[in-house]
């Protein structure tokens, strides 16, 4: 249990740190910029979504929908918490001087790019047939016919 607690963990801080090198950059490199602040948050977004479709190709291989889907979805609300609400301090940024609507938007965007993320790793696990239910099957299958059938006496 503890090992999963940790995993959960360690993929709040990694996306929480793509998060914080994104606002370090926007804020360093391109300051007065939106059009290349814009790109640079676009990018975040697709590092997020690939490194939630590598985990979710990952522990879809190993382990069943319900378990990985719960850690995912743990790790990925401490991360929105951690980026909505200290990744703007970090840089200087108060979390809700945009208003509002700017600060719900960076919600359903997080959202969107992680439930895409893992919609594709999931995705191509399973056309891929390697999923933890497809590799269950098979071995049920398996079993199933390496057993001779019994005749039954009436």
């Amino acid at each position: 249990m503890r090992d999963r607690w940790r995993a959960v963990g360690l993929l709040a801080v990694a996306l929480f740190a793509v998060n914080v090198v994104a606002r370090v950059v926007i804020r360093l490199g391109f300051d007065g910029d939106d059009t290349a602040a814009d790109r640079v948050s676009l990018a975040m977004f697709l590092v997020i979504g690939l490194i939630l479709a590598v985990l979710a190709f990952r522990w879809g291989q190993d382990h069943p929908l319900g378990r990985w889907a719960a850690d995912v979805a743990a790790g990925v609300g401490v991360a929105l918490l951690l980026t909505v609400l200290v990744g703007p301090l970090l840089v200087g940024q108060n979390p809700f001087g945009g208003g509002a609507g700017t600060f719900f938007a960076q919600i359903w965007l997080y959202l969107a790019a992680t439930a895409a993320g893992v919609l594709v790793g999931y995705l191509t696990v399973t056309a891929l047939g390697r999923d933890h239910r497809s590799r269950m099957l098979k071995r049920y299958a398996e079993i199933k016919t390496a057993k001779p059938r019994r005749p039954v006496r009436r």
